[in-house]
Parts: structure tokens; sequence; C-alpha cells
């Protein structure tokens, strides 16, 4: 691996910093079969993220709860419990859903790098929950025009927003364009707009949780990771910060210097 050998070369240090960035599959929720929620959480409950973060990452992440944020964001709710790979509760609920047969998943790297890798993880995860997990490799080449937010089951990635409310507009708002999971909660919507005009932080907060909680438990989106974003930086540069938003002092290369 290319950030091993980098480890390892004399005056050069290694920053990660949490970022919003996150990597997903995402499931349209009008559709069959993915329009039972119950078959949804089993899929949810499904993926081992623990093992996916290692392998696909290298540990260069953090895990994901099925929501689009995490502590690289402002209120942030930390208390909502991580949800884990669980055989038995997604073999629990993939009965509850009456499903029988295997689920198509169409992955491409251009997704996410090491998309097809994953999908191989998440494959083996779900065999032990009695969950057939079919794989369809796409082509790199038309995945963003042919089948993201065409297909509706299917991998992808999300570079985070500025705040949560740009990022839950974006892509969870019932009429958002880019709802790629083609999810459409009433009350989500009314807790979004409430939460974007409520000027008390901490009753923000608890809305965003409210928010969350929806998406995590009813949502079409499966998070198994973030990413951080990662830098090598030369014991000869000053005036380098890490930021999570952007490698290289968020691309400020005005703010760095040589050292002599």
């Amino acid at each position: 691996m290319t950030l091993g050998i980098i480890k390892r070369a004399p005056n050069l240090k290694v920053e990660a910093v949490s970022g919003p960035g996150y990597y997903c599959f995402n499931m349209f929720c009008d559709t069959a079969p993915f329009d039972n929620n119950d078959l949804r959480m089993a899929l949810k409950l499904a993926i081992d993220r623990q093992e996916m973060l290692d392998k696909i990452l290298r540990g260069y992440g953090t895990l994901g709860n099925d929501f689009p944020i995490n502590n690289a964001y402002r209120l942030f709710p930390e208390d909502i419990p991580q949800r884990e790979f669980d055989s038995d509760q997604a073999k629990h609920y993939y009965k509850k859903s009456g499903h029988n047969g295997p689920i198509l998943v169409r992955v491409a790297n251009a997704g996410f790098p090491g998309a097809v890798d994953a999908a191989q993880l998440y494959q083996q995860s779900c065999a032990k929950a009695g969950i057939a997990l079919e794989i369809q490799r796409v082509p790199d080449d038309g995945f963003w025009s042919e089948v993201w937010n065409k297909q509706p089951f299917c991998n992808t990635y999300w570079s985070g927003r500025a705040t949560q409310d740009q990022m839950y507009s974006t892509t969870y708002l019932s009429t958002a364009v880019w709802n790629d999971t083609h999810f459409s909660n009433e009350k989500f919507d009314k807790l979004l707009i409430e939460a974007r005009a409520e000027l008390d932080q901490d009753k923000r907060k608890n809305l965003y949780r409210e928010i969350a909680i929806i998406v995590r438990d009813e949502g079409g989106v499966i998070v198994p990771m973030f990413n951080q974003a990662v830098d090598a930086i030369s014991d000869k540069v000053g005036g380098y910060v890490a930021w999570h938003d952007a490698l290289m002092n968020s691309l400020a290369f005005a703010k760095c210097w040589l050292k002599t």
C-alpha cells in the first residue's frame, strides 16, 4: 500500500483527520423489494462495518451509522447507539420481510474506491444472516449516468457538505433532485425545515437527532464508513494545519512555506 511506504519514509509524517465524506449503499425506498422497511433493516444489520473499515479503508476512517452525519459536523448527535453487525437480528428482519430469493446490488469502483471488494465483504456477511446478495459489477464508464440514482440498489459516495442542513436537504428531502434513495417522509421534511429556522443550539441539536434517527431507522441508505482526509507532509513544510474538509490545509497552499 502506498501509504505504508510513505509512513516509512524519513522526514515525512502522515496526518489523518475525520471528514464528512462517506461510503454507502443506496436502496430506493419506493421500489420493490426495498419498499419494505423490514428488508432494509435486515440489510443494514447484515453489513460488517468494522471489517469493511479495516479492509477497505485500512482503518483510515470511522464507522458509519446509516445517516450521513458524523463528528465532522457541529451539533452531531453523538449519543445515538452505533449499529453493529448482528446476523441474528438481520435474520429476524429478513424473515419478517417475507422476501425470498437473491438481492441484486450493482457496484462500480467509480462509486467509491474499493467498492467491488466492499461488496464481496458485504456478500459474505449477508450470507451469515441467510441473505443471498448477488453482485453485478458494472462499468465505471457511465456509472454516474446509468446506475447512480437510476438503479434501486447500488454503491455511491458523498463528500459531505458544509452543514447538516445542506447535507440532508441535498439528498434526503423528499423534493431533492439528488434524493438517491427516493426517501419521502413528511415528518423528516417538517423537522428539517424546523431545524433550519431554530436559533437555540440545544433545541436545534435535538431536532437533528430526531432527523438522524428517522434516516437511520427508516431510510434507504446504508453507511458503513466515513473516510478520513489523509495527508503526507515533509518536515520541511511550515504552516500546515490538518483539516477535515480538504487535503493540504484545505487546499490553502498560500498558508504553507518551506522552512530554511
